[in-house]
Protein backbone atom coordinates (compact mmCIF):
# COMPACT_ATOMS: atom_id res chain seq x y z
CA UNK A 1 0.00 0.00 0.00
CA UNK A 2 2.71 2.45 0.94
CA UNK A 3 5.23 1.51 -1.74
CA UNK A 4 6.54 4.82 -3.15
CA UNK A 5 7.37 3.01 -6.40
CA UNK A 6 3.74 2.11 -7.04
CA UNK A 7 2.49 3.09 -10.49
CA UNK A 8 1.28 6.70 -10.29
CA UNK A 9 -1.29 6.12 -13.01
CA UNK A 10 -2.95 3.47 -10.87
CA UNK A 11 -3.06 5.95 -8.00
CA UNK A 12 -4.60 8.65 -10.19
CA UNK A 13 -7.12 6.19 -11.58
CA UNK A 14 -8.21 5.19 -8.08
CA UNK A 15 -8.48 8.83 -7.04
CA UNK A 16 -11.00 9.55 -9.79
CA UNK A 17 -13.37 6.80 -8.71
CA UNK A 18 -15.89 6.12 -6.01
CA UNK A 19 -13.79 5.04 -3.00
CA UNK A 20 -13.14 1.32 -3.15
CA UNK A 21 -12.53 0.93 0.57
CA UNK A 22 -14.38 3.00 3.17
CA UNK A 23 -13.86 2.67 6.92
CA UNK A 24 -16.14 4.13 9.58
CA UNK A 25 -15.54 4.86 13.25
CA UNK A 26 -19.08 4.45 14.56
CA UNK A 27 -19.07 6.96 17.41
CA UNK A 28 -21.89 8.57 19.36
CA UNK A 29 -24.16 5.71 20.42
CA UNK A 30 -23.88 6.57 24.11
CA UNK A 31 -24.49 10.29 23.66
CA UNK A 32 -27.43 9.56 21.35
CA UNK A 33 -29.04 7.49 24.10
CA UNK A 34 -28.26 10.03 26.83
CA UNK A 35 -29.92 12.78 24.80
CA UNK A 36 -33.08 10.66 25.04
CA UNK A 37 -32.64 9.94 28.75
CA UNK A 38 -31.84 6.32 28.00
CA UNK A 39 -29.00 4.05 29.04
CA UNK A 40 -25.91 4.05 26.82
CA UNK A 41 -26.67 0.47 25.84
CA UNK A 42 -29.89 1.66 24.20
CA UNK A 43 -27.75 3.63 21.77
CA UNK A 44 -25.68 0.60 20.84
CA UNK A 45 -28.82 -1.32 19.95
CA UNK A 46 -30.12 1.64 17.92
CA UNK A 47 -26.82 1.76 16.05
CA UNK A 48 -27.50 -1.63 14.46
CA UNK A 49 -29.96 -0.01 12.05
CA UNK A 50 -27.27 2.47 10.98
CA UNK A 51 -25.02 -0.50 10.22
CA UNK A 52 -27.72 -2.04 8.03
CA UNK A 53 -28.21 1.26 6.22
CA UNK A 54 -24.48 1.71 5.63
CA UNK A 55 -24.03 -1.80 4.29
CA UNK A 56 -27.01 -1.37 1.95
CA UNK A 57 -25.63 1.94 0.70
CA UNK A 58 -22.11 0.58 0.15
CA UNK A 59 -23.50 -2.41 -1.74
CA UNK A 60 -25.65 -0.17 -3.93
CA UNK A 61 -22.81 2.23 -4.70
CA UNK A 62 -20.36 -0.46 -5.69
CA UNK A 63 -17.93 0.12 -2.83
CA UNK A 64 -15.80 -3.02 -2.62
CA UNK A 65 -14.84 -3.01 1.06
CA UNK A 66 -16.52 -1.45 4.10
CA UNK A 67 -14.71 -1.63 7.44
CA UNK A 68 -16.64 -0.78 10.60
CA UNK A 69 -14.97 -0.18 13.97
CA UNK A 70 -17.29 -2.15 16.25
CA UNK A 71 -15.20 -2.81 19.36
CA UNK A 72 -11.68 -1.60 20.09
CA UNK A 73 -9.07 -3.36 22.19
CA UNK A 74 -9.47 -0.49 24.66
CA UNK A 75 -13.25 -0.91 24.96
CA UNK A 76 -12.82 -3.75 27.46
CA UNK A 77 -12.16 -0.99 30.01
CA UNK A 78 -15.76 0.25 29.76
CA UNK A 79 -18.33 -0.67 32.46
CA UNK A 80 -18.90 -4.43 32.60
CA UNK A 81 -22.62 -4.06 31.90
CA UNK A 82 -21.96 -2.10 28.71
CA UNK A 83 -19.32 -4.59 27.54
CA UNK A 84 -21.73 -7.43 28.27
CA UNK A 85 -24.46 -5.80 26.20
CA UNK A 86 -22.02 -5.27 23.33
CA UNK A 87 -21.02 -8.94 23.40
CA UNK A 88 -24.69 -10.01 23.49
CA UNK A 89 -25.38 -7.67 20.59
CA UNK A 90 -22.51 -9.17 18.62
CA UNK A 91 -23.97 -12.65 19.17
CA UNK A 92 -27.41 -11.45 18.12
CA UNK A 93 -26.23 -9.69 14.96
CA UNK A 94 -24.22 -12.70 13.84
CA UNK A 95 -27.29 -14.88 14.27
CA UNK A 96 -29.82 -12.53 12.67
CA UNK A 97 -27.88 -10.80 9.89
CA UNK A 98 -25.45 -13.28 8.35
CA UNK A 99 -28.03 -15.04 6.18
CA UNK A 100 -29.13 -11.65 4.83
CA UNK A 101 -25.52 -10.78 4.01
CA UNK A 102 -25.08 -14.09 2.24
CA UNK A 103 -28.29 -13.61 0.26
CA UNK A 104 -26.98 -10.26 -0.96
CA UNK A 105 -23.61 -11.66 -2.00
CA UNK A 106 -21.76 -9.88 0.83
CA UNK A 107 -18.72 -11.42 2.46
CA UNK A 108 -18.25 -11.00 6.20
CA UNK A 109 -14.75 -10.74 7.65
CA UNK A 110 -13.94 -10.02 11.30
CA UNK A 111 -10.53 -8.46 11.95
CA UNK A 112 -8.87 -8.14 15.34
CA UNK A 113 -7.60 -10.35 18.13
CA UNK A 114 -10.45 -12.87 18.19
CA UNK A 115 -8.80 -14.87 20.97
CA UNK A 116 -10.20 -12.29 23.39
CA UNK A 117 -13.76 -13.48 22.77
CA UNK A 118 -15.51 -16.48 24.29
CA UNK A 119 -15.41 -19.76 22.38
CA UNK A 120 -19.06 -19.62 21.28
CA UNK A 121 -18.57 -16.18 19.74
CA UNK A 122 -15.40 -17.32 17.98
CA UNK A 123 -17.30 -20.29 16.55
CA UNK A 124 -20.11 -18.05 15.29
CA UNK A 125 -17.58 -15.75 13.64
CA UNK A 126 -15.86 -18.69 11.93
CA UNK A 127 -19.18 -20.09 10.71
CA UNK A 128 -20.30 -16.71 9.36
CA UNK A 129 -17.01 -16.16 7.55
CA UNK A 130 -17.14 -19.65 6.07
CA UNK A 131 -20.72 -19.23 4.85
CA UNK A 132 -19.99 -15.94 3.07
CA UNK A 133 -16.39 -16.66 1.99
CA UNK A 134 -17.11 -16.79 -1.75
CA UNK A 135 -19.31 -13.70 -1.95
CA UNK A 136 -17.84 -10.82 -3.93
CA UNK A 137 -20.28 -7.91 -4.18
CA UNK A 138 -18.94 -6.29 -1.00
CA UNK A 139 -16.63 -7.25 1.83
CA UNK A 140 -17.94 -6.15 5.22
CA UNK A 141 -15.04 -6.03 7.66
CA UNK A 142 -16.00 -5.81 11.30
CA UNK A 143 -13.11 -4.63 13.46
CA UNK A 144 -13.64 -6.25 16.86
CA UNK A 145 -11.12 -6.33 19.69
CA UNK A 146 -9.06 -4.42 17.16
CA UNK A 147 -6.37 -1.80 17.59
CA UNK A 148 -4.14 -0.23 14.97
CA UNK A 149 -1.06 -0.69 17.14
CA UNK A 150 -1.96 -4.36 17.68
CA UNK A 151 -2.26 -4.78 13.92
CA UNK A 152 1.22 -3.33 13.34
CA UNK A 153 2.83 -5.29 16.17
CA UNK A 154 1.18 -8.50 14.94
CA UNK A 155 2.59 -7.95 11.45
CA UNK A 156 6.03 -7.22 12.91
CA UNK A 157 5.93 -10.46 14.92
CA UNK A 158 5.08 -12.47 11.80
CA UNK A 159 8.00 -11.00 9.89
CA UNK A 160 10.37 -11.40 12.85
CA UNK A 161 9.37 -15.06 13.07
CA UNK A 162 10.13 -15.54 9.38
CA UNK A 163 13.55 -13.94 9.81
CA UNK A 164 14.30 -16.10 12.85
CA UNK A 165 13.38 -19.27 10.97
CA UNK A 166 15.55 -18.26 8.03
CA UNK A 167 12.65 -18.06 5.58
CA UNK A 168 13.49 -14.43 4.78
CA UNK A 169 16.40 -12.09 5.40
CA UNK A 170 16.36 -8.78 7.20
CA UNK A 171 16.54 -6.89 3.90
CA UNK A 172 13.38 -8.68 2.77
CA UNK A 173 11.36 -6.65 5.28
CA UNK A 174 9.92 -3.91 3.09
CA UNK A 175 6.74 -1.89 3.23
CA UNK A 176 5.20 -4.24 0.68
CA UNK A 177 6.18 -7.30 2.74
CA UNK A 178 4.90 -5.70 5.92
CA UNK A 179 1.63 -4.82 4.25
CA UNK A 180 1.00 -8.50 3.44
CA UNK A 181 0.70 -9.22 7.16
CA UNK A 182 -1.69 -6.39 8.02
CA UNK A 183 -5.24 -7.57 8.79
CA UNK A 184 -6.73 -5.87 5.70
CA UNK A 185 -3.99 -7.01 3.30
CA UNK A 186 -6.38 -8.80 0.93
CA UNK A 187 -8.64 -5.78 0.45
CA UNK A 188 -8.27 -2.52 -1.52
CA UNK A 189 -6.19 0.27 -0.06
CA UNK A 190 -8.17 2.44 2.35
CA UNK A 191 -9.53 5.47 0.47
CA UNK A 192 -11.87 7.15 2.93
CA UNK A 193 -12.12 7.13 6.72
CA UNK A 194 -15.35 8.52 8.19
CA UNK A 195 -15.85 9.30 11.87
CA UNK A 196 -19.26 10.12 13.28
CA UNK A 197 -19.98 11.84 16.58
CA UNK A 198 -17.96 15.03 16.14
CA UNK A 199 -14.53 14.00 17.45
CA UNK A 200 -11.52 14.53 15.20
CA UNK A 201 -9.21 11.61 15.94
CA UNK A 202 -8.60 8.09 14.65
CA UNK A 203 -8.63 6.35 18.06
CA UNK A 204 -6.05 3.67 17.21
CA UNK A 205 -7.97 2.53 14.12
CA UNK A 206 -6.29 1.34 10.90
CA UNK A 207 -3.11 3.32 11.65
CA UNK A 208 -1.03 1.69 8.91
CA UNK A 209 -3.88 1.81 6.41
CA UNK A 210 -4.60 5.52 6.98
CA UNK A 211 -1.34 6.69 5.38
CA UNK A 212 -2.99 8.10 2.24
CA UNK A 213 -6.66 7.90 3.20
CA UNK A 214 -8.94 10.91 3.08
CA UNK A 215 -10.65 11.81 6.37
CA UNK A 216 -14.25 12.95 6.81
CA UNK A 217 -15.64 13.98 10.19
CA UNK A 218 -19.33 14.54 10.86
CA UNK A 219 -21.23 15.75 13.94
CA UNK A 220 -23.91 13.15 13.20
CA UNK A 221 -24.16 10.57 15.97
CA UNK A 222 -23.92 7.00 14.74
CA UNK A 223 -27.60 5.95 15.19
CA UNK A 224 -28.55 8.92 12.97
CA UNK A 225 -26.02 8.06 10.26
CA UNK A 226 -28.04 7.23 7.14
CA UNK A 227 -27.64 7.05 3.38
CA UNK A 228 -27.93 10.83 3.06
CA UNK A 229 -25.03 11.46 5.45
CA UNK A 230 -23.00 8.70 3.80
CA UNK A 231 -23.63 10.27 0.39
CA UNK A 232 -22.46 13.66 1.68
CA UNK A 233 -19.18 12.05 2.76
CA UNK A 234 -18.79 10.43 -0.67
CA UNK A 235 -19.53 13.73 -2.42
CA UNK A 236 -16.90 15.46 -0.28
CA UNK A 237 -14.39 12.73 -1.14
CA UNK A 238 -15.09 13.19 -4.86
CA UNK A 239 -14.14 16.88 -4.66
CA UNK A 240 -10.69 16.24 -3.22
CA UNK A 241 -7.46 16.00 -5.18
CA UNK A 242 -5.49 13.00 -3.98
CA UNK A 243 -1.83 13.47 -4.85
CA UNK A 244 -0.01 10.51 -3.24
CA UNK A 245 3.23 12.50 -3.03
CA UNK A 246 2.91 14.03 -6.49
CA UNK A 247 2.20 17.69 -7.24
CA UNK A 248 -1.22 18.95 -8.23
CA UNK A 249 0.13 19.72 -11.69
CA UNK A 250 1.33 16.15 -12.14
CA UNK A 251 -2.08 14.83 -11.18
CA UNK A 252 -3.86 17.18 -13.57
CA UNK A 253 -1.62 16.29 -16.51
CA UNK A 254 -1.27 12.56 -15.81
CA UNK A 255 -2.15 10.45 -18.83
CA UNK A 256 -4.30 7.61 -17.61
CA UNK A 257 -5.53 5.07 -20.10
CA UNK A 258 -9.31 4.57 -19.69
CA UNK A 259 -8.83 0.80 -19.86
CA UNK A 260 -6.54 1.02 -16.84
CA UNK A 261 -9.47 2.23 -14.78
Amino acid sequence: MLNPDANSSDKVCAALKMPRHVAIIMDGNGRWAQQRNKLRTFGHKAGVEAVRSSVTFARKKGIKSLTLFAFSSENWQRPKQEVGVLMDLFHFVLKSEVKKLHKNNIRLKVIGDLSGFDVKLQEKISAAEALTANNDALVLNIAANYGGRWDIVNAAKCLASSVASGDIGLDDITEAAFDKHISTHEFPELDLLIRTGGDHRVSNFLLWQCAYAEFYFTETLWPDFNESVFQTAIDDFAQRQRRFGLTGEQIMTAEVEPKAC
